[in-house]
């Protein structure tokens, strides 16, 4: 699966937080750029989209920086990714949704699929996932024949 570069450095930055967690002392901008070699300038408007996205908090003040909002343990690439992410690469194969429940609903089976078949899907494939959920999920709950 690609990545967008946004992706990457907004999981990069969420790394060095959860690193830095339980310190209740925030990272400035310059400290998260510098500990996972992110463009200070691109940084910023990453971080606002997750404090935006309630994934971290920020401090305001000489002192002030960058926490998780959160445990660490309670976060996943989903959460920022996820939904977002999958909408613009089904948006790129011409699919859209009807609210955000029939995206996570198509992501569940998507992920399901993935680990299911151990590689990357085809855009044959999550079309037919995004086109045919029912039929997708009978499929990949299938189990084989036992032989006589």
């Amino acid at each position: 699966m690609k990545v967008s570069i946004k992706s990457d450095y907004a999981c990069r930055a969420i790394e060095a937080l959860a690193l830095h967690h339980p310190n209740l002392h925030p990272l400035c901008i310059e400290e998260i750029a510098r500990r996972r070699h992110i463009p200070p300038n691109y940084l910023v408007q990453i971080l606002l989209e997750l404090k935006r996205n309630g994934l971290i908090q920020s401090r305001r003040g000489k002192t002030g920086g960058y926490l998780l909002a959160q445990s660490p343990r309670q976060i996943t690439v989903g959460e920022y990714s996820g939904i977002k992410g999958f909408r613009d690469v089904y948006g790129r194969l011409a699919v859209e949704f009807h609210g955000d429940q029939e995206a996570t609903d198509i992501l569940e089976l998507v992920r399901y699929a993935n680990v299911h078949t151990q590689k990357p899907l085809t855009k044959d494939e999550l079309r037919f996932i995004a086109k045919y959920p029912d039929e997708a999920r009978q499929l990949m709950t299938m189990r084989p024949l036992e032989k006589p």
